[in-house]
């Protein structure tokens, strides 16, 4: 039977109509493998000369003990928000005489064969091996190495169970955040030490290793669990009941200001604040004005003043890239009606456009506390806004007219990269990277405050030629008109 699944899903795979596209983006992934695999296998050697290096006095092995509580958040957190948990289209197997719990017992195998549980090992084999080689019991190094892959499967399985429950609410990075944060922030101020625990824990297992049944038995709970919760899913009518809701209108009668434009505006007003993928924009908004507390009070960032350039574009900018990037793939449930109706398209991506920019001007007047650093950081802030109402709005909305990926509005809300192509990833680079090196450039050659104003200069060229640009960037959305219909009628 898991043949048969296997065979389903490579056939899923290689007939999909954005195979080709998907191929791209599967290959970039492949790289940044690659490199995560070469890091992790340089730690893994380095560790332990490293560390007898630093405190020669003290075990290498119980020092890395002591620190297992921290990868374990930190595979938690990381896992949450890249691992793509495995997903068949049970639906149509629903109907054939197969066991629920072999297809339960499918989904739940393919997610201990993910790469996430695998890439843990080029750190600890390698450090085992020198484990070996320095004279630690082999047993006791196996059983240590056991320990710590039944753990990686305990957190895929815990992450797996996180998803579930976390899918349910608006805010899906809610909870993940909530557990990390709360656990790490115990063991901070010392209420209870789960470093220690967890250290102790391991040591233990390392001098008994028959202990390392409890870990077994909390690994089989979570499988019988995750079991569970997907068996209660298991059934052809899963997802067809709506859940009722009491409606919330908004006054948006302040968008008449802006003439034709208004009714879109509206539209994409009540889509953003209606749908969980959409809302994600405006919560990140506080992530953005705050990125710069992340910095600014570091004093090794006062000598890096090509910095400030990239926290104020991204700071500003917040908006315009999470919303932006994914124009017109937010419409693609109704394009197609959209594409029918007697309408301006130049009128349409004006919205857009108005939207994004309006977010660039309020995130800069919130973020002008941050003179309380230095003047240098607001007049690099100001320089950043007036790039990306000029220059990466339309660059944003341009990239837009290459976009062939439908996007699920109903899926949840941040970290989700369904929809994602190669476009979102290309994209960054005139965003991010050109203007950091226009900015460096010509603060190196002449000085901070010329290197500002080259890139003020260059958002007010763009502002006198938004016309100009917008005719250019429609003529591209009525090219790929037709190509844009088909693909977002497509499931990716």
């Amino acid at each position: 039977m898991i043949k048969h699944f296997l065979n389903l899903e490579w056939k899923a795979f290689f007939r999909s109509a954005s195979f080709g596209k998907s191929l791209g983006v599967k290959l970039l992934m492949g790289f940044f493998a690659i490199y995560f695999m070469v890091v992790f296998l340089g730690i893994g050697i380095m560790l332990y000369p490293g560390l007898k290096k630093l405190y020669p006095e003290q075990d290498p092995l119980i020092i890395v003990n002591n620190f297992l509580f921290f990868w374990i958040l930190g595979d938690l957190l990381f896992r949450f928000f890249f691992q793509k948990l495995p997903v068949m289209s049970v639906k149509p197997l629903l109907t054939l005489p197969i066991g629920r719990n072999k297809i339960v017992n499918y989904v739940l195998g393919k997610s201990a064969l993910s790469f996430f549980n695998f890439l843990p090992l080029f750190a600890i084999v390698p450090f085992s091996i020198m484990l070996l080689v320095n004279d630690y019991p082999v047993g006791a190094v196996l059983a240590w190495v056991l320990a710590l892959v039944l753990t990686t499967l305990i957190i895929n399985y815990l992450n797996f169970i996180i998803e579930s429950f976390s899918s349910e609410t608006e805010l899906s990075f809610l909870p993940i955040i909530l557990i990390t944060g709360g656990l790490f922030a115990i063991d901070y101020f010392e209420l209870l030490s789960f470093k220690n625990l967890i250290g102790s824990a391991f040591n233990a297992i390392y001098q008994s290793p028959l202990l390392i049944g409890i870990i077994v038995l909390i690994l089989v709970a979570l499988f019988v669990l995750n079991s569970k919760l997907l068996h209660k899913k298991l059934f052809l009518d899963s997802g067809l009941k709506t859940q009722v809701k009491e409606v919330n209108t908004s006054n948006l009668e302040w968008t008449k200001n802006f003439g034709d434009i208004a009714p879109f505006m509206q539209l994409d007003l009540r889509l953003i604040w209606r749908n969980k993928r959409t809302k994600s924009s405006v919560w990140m908004l506080a992530l953005g004005l705050l990125y710069g507390l992340f910095f600014y009070p570091n004093p090794t960032y006062n000598n890096m003043p090509f910095f400030f350039i990239f926290i104020g574009i991204f700071s500003t900018g917040i908006f315009l890239i999470n919303f932006g990037q994914f124009v017109p793939a937010w419409d693609s449930g109704y394009y197609k009606l959209l594409m029918s109706q007697n309408i301006k398209y130049e009128q349409y991506l004006k919205s857009k456009f108005t939207l994004m920019a309006l977010s660039v001007v309020i995130l800069f007047v919130l973020g002008i506390p941050y003179v309380y650093f230095g003047w240098k950081i607001l007049l690099a802030h100001f320089a950043a806004a007036i790039y990306n109402i000029g220059i990466n709005t339309h660059v944003i909305l341009w990239g837009g007219s290459f976009n062939r990926k439908k996007i699920d509005l109903s899926q949840k809300a941040a970290f989700n990269y369904q929809g994602t192509g190669a476009v979102q990833w290309l994209i960054g680079i005139p965003l991010l990277v050109l203007p950091m090196i226009i900015f460096a450039l010509f603060n190196w050659l002449l000085s901070f405050e010329i290197a500002c104003l080259v890139l003020t200069v260059m958002g007010v060229v763009g502002i006198v030629f938004h016309q100009k640009l917008m005719r250019f960037i429609t003529g591209k959305y009525l090219e790929s008109k037709y190509k844009m219909i088909d693909a977002f009628n497509q499931d990716n």
